[in-house]
C-alpha cells in the first residue's frame, strides 16, 4: 500500500517533535536548576524547535515538489510522444513534407521566444502547432490531395478544418488551452480571414506567430498543386504580406532572426515530398 506524500510528511514531523520535546526537556532538567535560567532555556529550546522543524519540513515539501515535477514532465514527455505518433500519421494520410510539423513547431517556438513567451503559453504553442491541421482528419482526401485548384464547394469544405480541429482538441482536458492555432492561424490580419473573420490583434498571439511559419513553409516546400518557391520569392512574399496577411511586427521579427528560425527547422530536414493543401 502507497503511503501518500502529506501523510509521510505529518509522521515524520509528529515523530521528530516528540522525540524533541521529550529529550530536551530531560537535558534541561538535568543541566538547569535555577528557575529564571530554565525559563530562558525553554524559550530558546522553543526558538530552536521552530527553526529546526522549519528547515525539515521545507526540506521534505521541497523534495516532493521535485517528484511531482519530474512526474509532471513525465507526463508531458507521453503526451507528447502520442501527439507525434498522430502527427506522423497525419503527414503520412496528408503526403506532407517528411518532418513538416515538428518543423514547423520547432520554428514556431523560436519565433515565440524571441517575442518573450514562455512557461505554460509556450508549452500551448508547442502542441497547438504540432497539431495545426488536425481537423483535416475529417476532409476527404478528394478535397484534401488534390492535384490542382479547389472549386469553390471544395474550398468551403476545407476551410471547415479550423473548427474542427478545435473540436477535436476541446474532447482532450491537456489540449483545451492549445486550440489558439488549429482554430486561428487562418485568419489574417486585414480581418479577411476564416473561418471568424478576426482582425489585428483580436487574433491570439500565438496563432499569428504561426501563421508567417506556415506561410514560409507552405511556400518554401512543394505541394501538390504548386513547386516550391525560391528563398528569396518566399521572403519578398512575406515582407508583402506584413499588414495585411500577416502581423507586420512578427514578421519584421521573423525577417531580422530568419538564419536563426530557419536553422531550428532544417534540424533532421529531408528531401520534400509533394504536400497537400493549405
Amino acid at each position: 500500500m502507497s503511503i501518500s506524500p502529506q501523510f509521510r510528511i505529518a509522521s515524520l514531523y509528529v515523530a521528530l517533535a516528540s522525540l524533541w520535546i521529550w529529550l530536551s526537556d530531560r537535558a534541561l532538567a538535568v543541566l538547569v536548576h535555577d528557575p529564571l535560567r530554565l525559563t530562558w532555556a525553554q524559550s530558546i529550546k522553543g526558538w530552536v524547535f521552530v527553526a529546526l522543524t522549519g528547515v525539515v519540513l521545507y526540506w521534505l515539501i521541497g523534495r516532493d515538489l521535485k517528484r511531482l515535477a519530474a512526474t509532471n514532465r513525465q507526463l508531458v514527455h507521453g503526451h507528447e510522444q502520442a501527439l507525434r505518433v498522430l502527427v506522423s500519421a497525419m503527414d503520412i494520410r496528408h503526403k506532407e513534407t517528411r518532418d513538416h510539423s515538428d518543423r514547423v513547431m520547432r520554428m514556431a517556438m523560436g519565433l515565440a521566444r524571441l517575442t518573450g513567451m514562455q512557461d505554460d503559453a509556450l508549452l500551448a504553442l508547442k502542441f497547438g502547432a504540432l497539431l495545426h491541421d488536425i481537423g483535416k482528419l475529417a476532409i476527404p482526401d478528394a478535397i484534401l490531395i488534390k492535384p490542382g485548384k479547389l472549386d469553390e464547394a471544395e474550398m468551403e469544405h476545407m476551410r471547415r478544418h479550423p473548427e474542427i480541429g478545435r473540436e477535436l482538441m476541446e474532447q482532450v482536458d491537456f489540449l483545451r488551452n492549445a486550440t489558439d492555432i488549429p482554430y486561428a492561424h487562418h485568419e489574417r490580419w486585414d480581418g479577411t480571414g476564416y473561418p471568424r473573420g478576426l482582425r489585428g490583434e483580436e487574433i491570439p498571439l500565438a496563432a499569428r506567430i504561426f501563421s508567417i511559419v506556415d506561410v514560409w513553409d507552405a511556400l518554401s516546400f512543394p505541394r501538390v498543386y504548386k513547386p516550391a518557391w525560391p528563398e528569396d520569392e518566399v521572403l519578398a512574399y512575406l515582407r508583402n504580406a506584413a499588414g495585411s496577411q500577416l502581423d507586420p511586427q512578427l514578421v519584421q521579427l521573423f525577417l531580422d532572426n530568419y538564419r536563426q528560425i530557419k536553422a531550428l527547422g532544417m534540424v533532421d530536414a529531408t528531401v520534400p515530398m509533394q504536400t497537400a493543401h493549405a
